[in-house]
Protein backbone atom coordinates (compact mmCIF):
# COMPACT_ATOMS: atom_id res chain seq x y z
CA UNK A 1 0.00 0.00 0.00
CA UNK A 2 1.52 3.19 -0.77
CA UNK A 3 2.32 5.75 1.95
CA UNK A 4 -0.11 8.80 1.71
CA UNK A 5 1.69 12.02 2.32
CA UNK A 6 0.95 14.28 5.53
CA UNK A 7 -0.16 17.96 4.49
CA UNK A 8 -1.19 21.25 6.00
CA UNK A 9 -4.89 22.52 5.21
CA UNK A 10 -3.46 23.85 2.20
CA UNK A 11 -1.63 20.81 0.85
CA UNK A 12 1.59 21.82 1.30
CA UNK A 13 3.57 18.45 2.56
CA UNK A 14 4.61 18.25 6.37
CA UNK A 15 7.95 17.54 7.35
CA UNK A 16 8.00 16.51 10.53
CA UNK A 17 4.76 16.00 12.84
CA UNK A 18 6.79 15.07 15.74
CA UNK A 19 8.70 18.55 16.85
CA UNK A 20 7.89 21.96 16.78
CA UNK A 21 10.35 24.31 15.19
CA UNK A 22 12.31 26.00 17.57
CA UNK A 23 14.85 28.80 18.15
CA UNK A 24 17.92 26.45 18.54
CA UNK A 25 17.96 22.98 20.52
CA UNK A 26 16.53 24.50 23.24
CA UNK A 27 14.68 27.84 22.17
CA UNK A 28 10.91 28.77 22.38
CA UNK A 29 8.47 27.78 19.52
CA UNK A 30 9.00 29.99 16.38
CA UNK A 31 5.68 31.99 15.34
CA UNK A 32 6.36 30.79 11.85
CA UNK A 33 5.85 27.70 12.72
CA UNK A 34 2.52 27.30 10.29
CA UNK A 35 1.75 23.53 10.79
CA UNK A 36 2.16 24.06 14.86
CA UNK A 37 -0.17 27.45 14.44
CA UNK A 38 -3.03 25.37 12.10
CA UNK A 39 -3.23 22.52 13.94
CA UNK A 40 -3.42 24.20 17.52
CA UNK A 41 -6.16 27.04 15.96
CA UNK A 42 -7.96 23.88 14.27
CA UNK A 43 -7.91 21.87 17.78
CA UNK A 44 -9.24 24.63 19.43
CA UNK A 45 -12.23 24.97 16.86
CA UNK A 46 -13.17 21.57 16.77
CA UNK A 47 -16.27 21.72 18.97
CA UNK A 48 -19.53 23.54 18.00
CA UNK A 49 -22.08 24.79 20.47
CA UNK A 50 -23.91 21.05 21.43
CA UNK A 51 -27.78 21.48 21.05
CA UNK A 52 -29.91 23.29 24.07
CA UNK A 53 -31.86 19.83 24.34
CA UNK A 54 -30.99 16.57 22.97
CA UNK A 55 -27.60 17.44 22.93
CA UNK A 56 -26.91 13.71 23.76
CA UNK A 57 -27.44 11.42 20.74
CA UNK A 58 -26.70 8.34 18.90
CA UNK A 59 -27.27 7.71 15.12
CA UNK A 60 -27.55 5.54 12.29
CA UNK A 61 -28.46 4.62 8.49
CA UNK A 62 -31.27 3.26 6.89
CA UNK A 63 -33.63 2.46 4.83
CA UNK A 64 -38.02 3.08 5.36
CA UNK A 65 -39.77 0.49 3.35
CA UNK A 66 -43.79 1.05 2.12
CA UNK A 67 -45.72 -1.76 2.94
CA UNK A 68 -49.09 -1.24 2.59
CA UNK A 69 -50.76 1.35 0.22
CA UNK A 70 -51.79 4.63 1.65
CA UNK A 71 -52.51 6.81 -1.56
CA UNK A 72 -55.55 6.91 -0.42
CA UNK A 73 -54.59 9.02 1.97
CA UNK A 74 -51.67 10.74 0.67
CA UNK A 75 -49.54 12.09 -2.67
CA UNK A 76 -46.42 11.82 -0.86
CA UNK A 77 -44.51 10.27 -3.59
CA UNK A 78 -41.95 8.67 -1.18
CA UNK A 79 -45.13 6.68 0.34
CA UNK A 80 -47.13 6.19 -3.17
CA UNK A 81 -46.39 2.44 -4.18
CA UNK A 82 -45.96 -0.85 -2.54
CA UNK A 83 -42.06 -1.52 -1.96
CA UNK A 84 -40.87 1.69 -2.71
CA UNK A 85 -37.62 2.31 -0.04
CA UNK A 86 -36.40 5.40 0.66
CA UNK A 87 -33.02 5.93 2.14
CA UNK A 88 -33.06 7.16 5.86
CA UNK A 89 -31.33 8.87 8.57
CA UNK A 90 -32.10 8.68 12.49
CA UNK A 91 -31.15 10.69 15.59
CA UNK A 92 -31.90 8.93 18.80
CA UNK A 93 -31.40 11.49 21.95
CA UNK A 94 -31.72 12.26 25.23
CA UNK A 95 -33.22 15.36 26.02
CA UNK A 96 -32.34 17.83 29.27
CA UNK A 97 -28.45 16.60 29.67
CA UNK A 98 -25.30 18.27 27.93
CA UNK A 99 -23.61 16.29 25.53
CA UNK A 100 -21.16 14.47 28.13
CA UNK A 101 -24.22 13.14 29.83
CA UNK A 102 -25.51 9.40 30.40
CA UNK A 103 -27.66 7.35 28.41
CA UNK A 104 -29.84 5.27 31.06
CA UNK A 105 -31.55 7.94 32.52
CA UNK A 106 -34.91 8.72 32.93
CA UNK A 107 -35.86 11.18 30.38
CA UNK A 108 -37.40 11.36 27.07
CA UNK A 109 -35.47 10.24 23.93
CA UNK A 110 -36.08 12.39 20.86
CA UNK A 111 -36.76 10.16 17.45
CA UNK A 112 -35.54 12.33 14.43
CA UNK A 113 -36.05 10.61 11.35
CA UNK A 114 -34.58 12.07 7.89
CA UNK A 115 -36.14 10.48 4.85
CA UNK A 116 -34.20 11.66 1.39
CA UNK A 117 -37.04 11.26 -0.90
CA UNK A 118 -37.39 12.29 -4.49
CA UNK A 119 -38.51 15.06 -4.01
CA UNK A 120 -36.84 16.72 -1.49
CA UNK A 121 -35.76 15.79 2.44
CA UNK A 122 -38.57 14.99 4.71
CA UNK A 123 -38.28 15.38 8.26
CA UNK A 124 -39.89 13.82 10.65
CA UNK A 125 -38.91 15.41 14.51
CA UNK A 126 -40.24 12.90 17.40
CA UNK A 127 -39.78 11.40 20.86
CA UNK A 128 -40.35 7.79 22.40
CA UNK A 129 -43.36 8.79 23.96
CA UNK A 130 -46.73 10.35 22.35
CA UNK A 131 -47.82 13.14 24.57
CA UNK A 132 -45.10 15.95 25.73
CA UNK A 133 -45.12 18.30 29.28
CA UNK A 134 -46.70 21.52 27.21
CA UNK A 135 -49.05 22.58 24.73
CA UNK A 136 -47.97 25.89 23.53
CA UNK A 137 -44.23 26.95 22.56
CA UNK A 138 -43.92 30.18 24.02
CA UNK A 139 -43.54 27.93 27.47
CA UNK A 140 -40.80 26.08 25.98
CA UNK A 141 -37.61 28.28 27.34
CA UNK A 142 -39.19 28.08 30.38
CA UNK A 143 -39.60 24.27 30.69
CA UNK A 144 -36.45 24.03 29.32
CA UNK A 145 -34.48 26.11 32.18
CA UNK A 146 -36.41 24.36 34.85
CA UNK A 147 -35.43 20.73 33.35
CA UNK A 148 -31.55 21.72 33.29
CA UNK A 149 -28.61 22.78 35.37
CA UNK A 150 -29.67 25.74 38.11
CA UNK A 151 -27.34 28.10 37.27
CA UNK A 152 -25.89 28.43 40.80
CA UNK A 153 -25.49 25.10 41.83
CA UNK A 154 -24.90 23.79 38.40
CA UNK A 155 -27.16 20.05 38.73
CA UNK A 156 -30.61 20.16 37.94
CA UNK A 157 -33.10 20.59 41.09
CA UNK A 158 -35.83 18.80 42.32
CA UNK A 159 -37.16 22.57 43.33
CA UNK A 160 -36.77 23.60 39.35
CA UNK A 161 -38.23 20.67 37.68
CA UNK A 162 -41.42 20.39 40.39
CA UNK A 163 -42.10 24.11 40.30
CA UNK A 164 -42.70 24.81 37.04
CA UNK A 165 -44.74 21.19 36.69
CA UNK A 166 -46.71 22.51 39.23
CA UNK A 167 -47.83 25.60 37.35
CA UNK A 168 -48.17 23.46 34.65
CA UNK A 169 -51.02 21.22 35.13
CA UNK A 170 -50.86 19.69 31.26
CA UNK A 171 -47.76 18.14 32.24
CA UNK A 172 -49.57 15.28 34.64
CA UNK A 173 -50.04 13.53 31.41
CA UNK A 174 -46.48 12.90 30.18
CA UNK A 175 -45.32 13.09 33.95
CA UNK A 176 -46.97 9.82 34.10
CA UNK A 177 -45.08 8.20 31.22
CA UNK A 178 -41.74 9.65 32.50
CA UNK A 179 -42.34 8.48 35.70
CA UNK A 180 -44.11 5.07 34.92
CA UNK A 181 -41.99 1.69 33.75
CA UNK A 182 -41.08 2.98 30.47
CA UNK A 183 -39.10 5.97 31.88
CA UNK A 184 -36.07 4.73 31.10
CA UNK A 185 -35.79 2.53 27.57
CA UNK A 186 -33.43 -0.47 27.89
CA UNK A 187 -32.06 0.92 24.18
CA UNK A 188 -32.47 2.45 21.96
CA UNK A 189 -33.73 -0.42 19.91
CA UNK A 190 -36.33 -1.29 22.35
CA UNK A 191 -38.29 1.43 22.39
CA UNK A 192 -41.20 2.89 20.46
CA UNK A 193 -41.10 6.28 18.30
CA UNK A 194 -43.51 8.86 18.17
CA UNK A 195 -44.30 11.81 15.58
CA UNK A 196 -46.28 13.23 18.72
CA UNK A 197 -47.51 16.24 16.66
CA UNK A 198 -50.67 16.17 14.64
CA UNK A 199 -49.61 16.57 11.19
CA UNK A 200 -51.54 16.58 7.26
CA UNK A 201 -51.66 14.59 4.77
CA UNK A 202 -53.56 15.45 1.52
CA UNK A 203 -54.08 12.78 -1.30
CA UNK A 204 -53.98 13.55 -5.10
CA UNK A 205 -57.91 14.52 -5.42
CA UNK A 206 -57.03 17.67 -2.44
CA UNK A 207 -58.86 15.65 0.36
CA UNK A 208 -57.01 16.27 3.84
CA UNK A 209 -56.35 14.17 6.62
CA UNK A 210 -54.57 14.99 9.78
CA UNK A 211 -52.24 11.85 11.31
CA UNK A 212 -50.08 10.76 14.08
CA UNK A 213 -46.64 8.80 13.44
CA UNK A 214 -46.04 5.61 15.71
CA UNK A 215 -43.43 3.63 15.07
CA UNK A 216 -43.29 0.32 16.71
CA UNK A 217 -40.14 -1.75 17.57
CA UNK A 218 -39.94 -4.66 16.21
CA UNK A 219 -37.53 -5.62 19.35
CA UNK A 220 -40.01 -5.68 21.74
CA UNK A 221 -39.97 -2.95 24.82
CA UNK A 222 -37.46 -3.22 27.14
CA UNK A 223 -37.10 -0.80 29.87
CA UNK A 224 -35.12 -0.59 33.05
CA UNK A 225 -35.82 0.35 36.64
CA UNK A 226 -34.13 3.02 38.54
CA UNK A 227 -31.97 0.88 40.25
CA UNK A 228 -31.06 -0.93 37.01
CA UNK A 229 -30.41 2.00 35.38
CA UNK A 230 -28.12 3.16 38.03
CA UNK A 231 -26.04 0.50 37.39
CA UNK A 232 -25.73 0.32 33.90
CA UNK A 233 -25.19 4.15 33.85
CA UNK A 234 -21.88 3.17 36.46
CA UNK A 235 -20.27 0.74 33.89
CA UNK A 236 -21.07 2.41 31.06
CA UNK A 237 -22.36 5.98 30.46
CA UNK A 238 -22.61 5.08 26.42
CA UNK A 239 -24.79 1.97 27.09
CA UNK A 240 -27.68 3.64 24.32
CA UNK A 241 -24.87 3.93 22.18
CA UNK A 242 -22.88 1.08 22.60
CA UNK A 243 -25.30 -1.09 22.19
CA UNK A 244 -26.79 0.63 18.73
CA UNK A 245 -23.15 0.61 16.97
CA UNK A 246 -22.60 -2.93 17.73
CA UNK A 247 -25.92 -4.41 17.21
CA UNK A 248 -25.77 -3.19 13.50
CA UNK A 249 -21.92 -4.04 13.72
CA UNK A 250 -22.46 -7.62 13.94
CA UNK A 251 -25.87 -7.37 11.31
CA UNK A 252 -28.49 -7.36 13.96
CA UNK A 253 -30.76 -4.32 12.30
CA UNK A 254 -33.29 -2.65 14.17
CA UNK A 255 -36.42 -2.10 12.60
CA UNK A 256 -39.88 -0.62 13.87
CA UNK A 257 -43.33 -0.73 11.64
CA UNK A 258 -44.56 2.47 11.33
CA UNK A 259 -48.76 2.86 11.65
CA UNK A 260 -50.85 5.89 11.78
CA UNK A 261 -53.64 7.20 13.00
CA UNK A 262 -56.09 9.04 10.34
CA UNK A 263 -58.73 11.84 11.25
CA UNK A 264 -60.55 13.34 8.24
CA UNK A 265 -59.95 16.96 8.31
CA UNK A 266 -63.50 17.75 8.56
CA UNK A 267 -64.17 15.93 11.90
CA UNK A 268 -61.17 18.03 14.04
CA UNK A 269 -63.43 20.69 15.03
CA UNK A 270 -65.91 19.10 16.48
CA UNK A 271 -63.88 16.68 18.17
CA UNK A 272 -64.42 15.95 21.77
CA UNK A 273 -61.08 17.19 22.60
CA UNK A 274 -58.64 19.07 20.71
CA UNK A 275 -57.09 16.65 18.34
CA UNK A 276 -53.70 19.31 17.99
CA UNK A 277 -52.67 18.85 21.54
CA UNK A 278 -49.34 17.82 22.31
CA UNK A 279 -50.40 16.63 25.78
CA UNK A 280 -53.25 14.51 24.52
CA UNK A 281 -53.44 11.16 22.26
CA UNK A 282 -56.12 10.03 20.43
CA UNK A 283 -57.79 7.13 21.09
CA UNK A 284 -57.22 3.83 19.11
CA UNK A 285 -60.57 2.73 19.35
CA UNK A 286 -61.47 6.73 18.25
CA UNK A 287 -58.71 6.27 15.23
CA UNK A 288 -57.43 2.86 14.68
CA UNK A 289 -53.57 2.32 14.05
CA UNK A 290 -52.88 1.57 10.07
CA UNK A 291 -49.82 -0.19 8.58
CA UNK A 292 -47.67 2.14 6.30
CA UNK A 293 -44.27 0.58 6.30
CA UNK A 294 -41.41 -0.82 8.09
CA UNK A 295 -37.72 1.41 8.95
CA UNK A 296 -34.80 -0.71 9.11
CA UNK A 297 -31.37 0.52 10.43
CA UNK A 298 -28.55 -1.12 8.72
CA UNK A 299 -25.06 1.06 8.34
CA UNK A 300 -23.40 3.17 11.56
CA UNK A 301 -21.91 6.31 11.05
CA UNK A 302 -18.44 6.64 9.82
CA UNK A 303 -17.71 9.84 11.77
CA UNK A 304 -20.10 10.53 14.46
CA UNK A 305 -19.21 14.46 14.43
CA UNK A 306 -19.93 14.77 10.77
CA UNK A 307 -23.07 12.61 10.70
CA UNK A 308 -24.48 12.61 14.07
CA UNK A 309 -23.67 16.23 15.94
CA UNK A 310 -23.71 17.84 12.28
CA UNK A 311 -26.96 16.10 11.15
CA UNK A 312 -29.88 18.50 11.18
CA UNK A 313 -33.54 18.06 11.65
CA UNK A 314 -36.25 20.48 10.97
CA UNK A 315 -40.17 19.64 11.48
CA UNK A 316 -40.44 22.52 8.44
CA UNK A 317 -38.70 20.10 6.07
CA UNK A 318 -41.82 19.05 4.06
CA UNK A 319 -42.66 17.39 0.76
CA UNK A 320 -45.89 17.36 -1.63
CA UNK A 321 -48.81 15.18 -0.01
CA UNK A 322 -46.93 16.21 3.61
CA UNK A 323 -47.80 19.50 5.90
CA UNK A 324 -48.65 20.95 9.31
CA UNK A 325 -51.38 20.84 11.25
CA UNK A 326 -52.42 23.91 13.91
CA UNK A 327 -50.82 22.04 16.44
CA UNK A 328 -49.09 25.04 18.49
CA UNK A 329 -45.71 23.26 19.93
CA UNK A 330 -45.45 21.92 16.06
CA UNK A 331 -45.79 25.80 14.71
CA UNK A 332 -43.64 27.10 16.84
CA UNK A 333 -41.01 24.19 16.40
CA UNK A 334 -41.48 24.73 12.29
CA UNK A 335 -39.27 27.98 13.49
CA UNK A 336 -37.01 27.20 15.64
CA UNK A 337 -35.81 23.65 14.89
CA UNK A 338 -33.94 25.27 11.91
CA UNK A 339 -32.99 28.45 13.76
CA UNK A 340 -30.79 26.40 15.89
CA UNK A 341 -28.86 24.88 12.85
CA UNK A 342 -28.34 27.96 11.70
CA UNK A 343 -26.49 29.18 14.48
CA UNK A 344 -24.89 25.75 15.80
CA UNK A 345 -23.73 25.02 12.10
CA UNK A 346 -24.46 28.46 10.20
CA UNK A 347 -26.42 29.22 7.47
CA UNK A 348 -25.15 26.09 4.73
CA UNK A 349 -25.54 23.65 7.24
CA UNK A 350 -28.22 22.67 4.34
CA UNK A 351 -24.83 21.80 2.70
CA UNK A 352 -23.30 19.32 4.63
CA UNK A 353 -23.58 15.53 3.35
CA UNK A 354 -25.85 14.67 6.06
CA UNK A 355 -28.22 17.23 5.53
CA UNK A 356 -28.13 17.40 1.71
CA UNK A 357 -30.45 15.95 -0.56
CA UNK A 358 -29.63 12.51 -1.92
CA UNK A 359 -32.15 11.40 -4.03
CA UNK A 360 -32.36 14.64 -5.73
CA UNK A 361 -30.70 18.28 -5.96
CA UNK A 362 -31.70 21.64 -4.29
CA UNK A 363 -32.23 23.97 -6.82
CA UNK A 364 -32.70 27.67 -4.97
CA UNK A 365 -30.96 31.03 -5.58
CA UNK A 366 -29.82 31.31 -1.95
CA UNK A 367 -25.97 32.42 -2.15
CA UNK A 368 -22.98 33.60 0.27
CA UNK A 369 -23.19 33.03 4.15
CA UNK A 370 -20.19 31.24 5.87
CA UNK A 371 -18.45 27.70 4.29
CA UNK A 372 -20.59 28.42 1.14
CA UNK A 373 -19.69 26.10 -1.32
CA UNK A 374 -22.38 26.53 -3.53
CA UNK A 375 -21.65 29.26 -5.87
CA UNK A 376 -23.50 28.47 -9.62
CA UNK A 377 -21.73 28.93 -12.75
CA UNK A 378 -20.15 32.07 -14.30
CA UNK A 379 -23.19 33.25 -15.43
CA UNK A 380 -26.12 31.48 -13.49
CA UNK A 381 -28.54 34.36 -11.95
CA UNK A 382 -28.80 34.54 -8.30
CA UNK A 383 -32.74 35.98 -8.57
CA UNK A 384 -35.97 35.08 -9.55
CA UNK A 385 -37.98 35.26 -11.98
CA UNK A 386 -35.60 35.36 -14.67
CA UNK A 387 -35.04 35.26 -17.91
CA UNK A 388 -32.29 32.23 -18.11
CA UNK A 389 -34.35 29.31 -17.50
CA UNK A 390 -33.58 29.90 -13.67
CA UNK A 391 -35.30 27.31 -11.21
CA UNK A 392 -38.92 28.28 -10.96
CA UNK A 393 -41.80 27.39 -8.91
CA UNK A 394 -43.74 24.60 -9.13
CA UNK A 395 -47.38 23.77 -9.80
CA UNK A 396 -49.62 22.39 -7.31
CA UNK A 397 -49.97 22.86 -3.75
CA UNK A 398 -47.96 21.05 -1.33
CA UNK A 399 -50.36 20.73 1.35
CA UNK A 400 -53.56 21.17 1.74
CA UNK A 401 -55.43 25.10 2.82
CA UNK A 402 -56.19 25.20 6.76
CA UNK A 403 -59.34 27.44 6.99
CA UNK A 404 -58.62 30.42 9.70
CA UNK A 405 -60.94 33.04 11.60
CA UNK A 406 -61.36 35.24 14.59
CA UNK A 407 -59.56 38.22 15.82
CA UNK A 408 -55.71 38.32 15.95
CA UNK A 409 -54.50 38.43 19.74
CA UNK A 410 -52.90 35.83 22.28
CA UNK A 411 -56.02 32.90 22.65
CA UNK A 412 -56.33 30.01 24.30
CA UNK A 413 -56.69 26.66 22.29
CA UNK A 414 -60.00 26.31 21.30
CA UNK A 415 -62.88 25.05 23.73
CA UNK A 416 -63.81 21.22 22.91
CA UNK A 417 -66.48 19.43 25.15
CA UNK A 418 -63.43 17.33 27.03
CA UNK A 419 -60.27 19.63 27.50
CA UNK A 420 -59.07 19.24 31.35
CA UNK A 421 -55.62 18.75 31.50
CA UNK A 422 -55.88 15.43 33.73
CA UNK A 423 -58.48 13.04 32.15
CA UNK A 424 -55.78 11.05 29.82
CA UNK A 425 -53.15 10.81 32.59
CA UNK A 426 -56.33 9.54 35.04
CA UNK A 427 -56.89 6.66 32.49
CA UNK A 428 -53.16 6.11 31.87
CA UNK A 429 -52.44 5.32 35.40
CA UNK A 430 -56.01 3.08 35.45
CA UNK A 431 -54.31 0.66 32.57
CA UNK A 432 -51.46 -0.15 34.60
CA UNK A 433 -51.01 -3.15 36.68
CA UNK A 434 -50.90 -2.84 40.53
CA UNK A 435 -46.79 -3.61 40.06
CA UNK A 436 -46.58 -0.70 38.11
CA UNK A 437 -48.95 1.86 39.75
CA UNK A 438 -46.74 1.44 43.13
CA UNK A 439 -43.30 1.94 40.96
CA UNK A 440 -44.51 5.00 39.55
CA UNK A 441 -45.64 6.31 42.76
CA UNK A 442 -42.09 5.66 43.99
CA UNK A 443 -40.82 7.44 41.29
CA UNK A 444 -42.92 10.47 41.83
CA UNK A 445 -42.57 10.45 45.53
CA UNK A 446 -39.02 10.60 45.04
CA UNK A 447 -38.42 13.39 43.31
CA UNK A 448 -41.67 15.19 44.74
CA UNK A 449 -40.23 14.43 48.66
CA UNK A 450 -37.00 16.77 48.03
CA UNK A 451 -38.63 19.63 46.67
CA UNK A 452 -38.23 22.78 50.10
CA UNK A 453 -41.34 24.70 48.99
CA UNK A 454 -44.39 22.44 50.81
CA UNK A 455 -46.65 24.82 48.69
CA UNK A 456 -44.89 23.75 45.01
CA UNK A 457 -45.46 19.96 46.59
CA UNK A 458 -48.92 20.92 47.60
CA UNK A 459 -50.11 21.99 44.29
CA UNK A 460 -48.78 19.29 42.37
CA UNK A 461 -50.25 16.70 44.54
CA UNK A 462 -53.66 18.60 43.19
CA UNK A 463 -52.74 17.53 39.55
CA UNK A 464 -52.34 13.68 40.30
CA UNK A 465 -55.50 14.16 42.67
CA UNK A 466 -57.62 15.15 39.77
CA UNK A 467 -56.17 12.76 37.40
CA UNK A 468 -57.52 9.93 39.68
CA UNK A 469 -58.39 10.05 43.22
CA UNK A 470 -56.11 6.54 43.55
CA UNK A 471 -53.17 7.79 42.33
CA UNK A 472 -53.54 10.99 44.29
CA UNK A 473 -53.98 9.41 47.44
CA UNK A 474 -51.04 6.98 46.90
CA UNK A 475 -48.46 9.50 46.07
CA UNK A 476 -49.56 11.95 48.84
CA UNK A 477 -48.99 9.47 51.70
CA UNK A 478 -45.17 8.28 49.87
CA UNK A 479 -43.98 11.98 50.27
CA UNK A 480 -45.49 12.20 53.29
CA UNK A 481 -43.97 9.21 54.29
CA UNK A 482 -40.06 9.72 52.30
CA UNK A 483 -40.35 13.75 54.14
CA UNK A 484 -41.01 12.18 57.80
CA UNK A 485 -38.10 9.87 57.64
Amino acid sequence: MTQRVLTTESGAPVADNQNSATAGVGGPLLLQDQHLLEKLARFNRERIPERVVHARGSGAHGYFEVTDDVTGFTKADFLSAVGKRTETFIRFSTVADSLGGADAVRDPRGFALKFYTEEGNYDLVGNNTPVFFIKDPIKFPDFIHSQKRDPFTGKQEPDNVWDFWAHSPESTHQITWLMGDRGIPASYRHMNGYGSHTYQWMNAEGDAFFVKYHFKTNQGIRCLSSEQAAEVVGSDANSHQTDLLQAIERGVNPSWTLYVQVMPAAEAADYRFNPFDLTKVWPHADYPLQRVGRLVLDRNPENVFAEVEQAAFSPNNFVPGIGPSPDKMLQGRLFAYADAHRYRLGVNHTLLPVNAPKATTAQNYGRDGIMATRNGSRHEKNYEPNSYAGPAQSDGAQSAPLAVQGWTGTHAAPAHVKDDDFFQAGELYRLMSEDEKQRLVANIAGGLSQVGRDDVIERNLAHFHAADADYGKRVEEAVRALRED
